[in-house]
């Protein structure tokens, strides 16, 4: 205890803050490690910057993950690259690096994904989701794909609730292929997901769900490394974001 108490002087008296500590159930899974739910009163609060970026007018750091993350844009290659730690996006609430646009009615996005770290956690995440709200536990939709190549649709049906997968997937480890690009589309109330293989005309993967928003809700792309205090990159290209149904391309 007294080196703790004599670290967090340290922090102070160098006008830091020191990094919190890791909890147990934030902690990857492994042989010896299950990562499970936080607690129902956990929370972190969001850091939210109105920061533009390329089609995005802003940022948070959403659940507030121990170590900050960052984005950039190439404007010349159409790149968006997103650094983030993150325990995961799941359970009840989320931590991820999110480029945000706050809209309304039909939306259409898509990108290609790719992970330019090879030694990446297996189940780090690039996610299309649309947020009623940047608190962690916000209501919301999400298309993820997964450093093994999974993607699926998943869903918070209301604040506070877990994620449901919705269980039809595809790729991962097993069949080891990659969706070159994906795409999620609101129609109404009605999400949907695409995806892509090769480069082909992109195809909706399973029937839609079908999740009710308030405007304006919150359209973008995110990452997270699934270490809870390890940041990792992904890159997300050829972005497509379009205010109509219809438009996933």
């Amino acid at each position: 205890m007294a080196w703790m108490g004599a670290g967090l002087a340290h922090a102070q008296a160098a006008g830091t803050q020191p990094t919190p500590a890791v909890p147990d159930w934030a902690l990857p899974g492994s042989a010896t490690h299950k990562q499970v739910a936080p607690p129902a009163d956990f929370h972190r609060p969001s850091r939210n910057f109105n920061t533009r970026i390329g089609v995005f007018e802003g940022q948070s750091d959403i659940g507030g993950a121990v170590v900050a993350g960052s984005a950039g844009y190439d404007a010349g290659a159409g790149k968006y690259t997103i650094n983030s730690a993150g325990y995961n996006i799941w359970y009840s609430r989320d931590e991820f690096r999110y480029e945000w646009k706050r809209m309304s009615g039909d939306v259409s996005l898509a990108a290609d994904v790719t992970f330019p770290n090879p030694d990446g956690y297996g189940d780090r995440k690039a996610v299309l989701v649309i947020r009623q709200n940047l608190d962690d536990d916000s209501k919301e939709a999400m298309i993820g794909e997964h450093g093994t190549g999974m993607v699926h649709l998943a869903e918070r049906t209301e604040r506070g609730a877990n994620l449901k997968d919705m269980q039809y997937r595809f790729g991962g480890m097993l069949a080891n292929v990659k969706a070159k690009r994906i795409g999620i589309e609101k129609r109404g109330d009605s999400i949907a997901i695409f995806i892509s293989l090769e480069g082909e005309p992109m195809e909706r993967l399973g029937p839609p769900v079908e999740l009710h928003f308030e405007a304006p809700f919150y359209v973008g792309i995110g990452f997270c490394s699934h270490l809870p205090d390890k940041s990792d990159t992904a890159v997300f290209s050829n972005v497509i974001l379009e205010g109509e149904a219809g438009k996933v391309r």
